[in-house]
């Protein structure tokens, strides 16, 4: 399975920019439907954090505190993707962001709950 994130790009403070996440391999339309799902980041000289979850079947999601309110995930199961819309975006949502799939169904902060992990795709907010 593989997971690859895109979507990012320089954005100004205030915008928004939507991230998608593609899931392809032998089992990547059982992970999409059947697993839990995240996105975290990690900014220059910081860890990686938690960012949004979502459970197998849509209906939990779980927000980092920094973002809850601006950003909504989603998930599209005849796409075999994922989504991270983000609104009212702020310099410090400066970052490189990565999708990944969860070792269960439901939602999940801790990044060792994770099993598959996409490469990332940067996302930089001009004040």
């Amino acid at each position: 399975v593989q997971l690859q994130a895109s979507g990012g790009g320089l954005v100004q403070a205030g915008g928004s920019l939507r991230l998608s996440c593609a899931a392809s391999g032998a089992a990547s339309g059982r992970l999409i439907t059947n697993n839990g799902l995240g996105w975290f980041r990690q900014a220059p000289g910081k860890e990686r954090e938690f960012v949004a979850s979502v459970s197998w079947n849509g209906h939990s999601t779980k927000y980092a505190e920094s973002v809850e309110g601006r950003f909504t995930i989603s998930r599209g199961y005849a796409e075999n993707r994922m989504y991270l819309q983000m609104n009212s975006l702020k310099p410090e949502d400066t970052a490189v962001y990565y999708c990944a799939a969860a070792r269960g169904a439901f939602v999940a902060s801790s990044s060792t709950s994770y099993r598959y992990w996409g490469q990332g795709t940067l996302v930089t907010v001009s004040s």
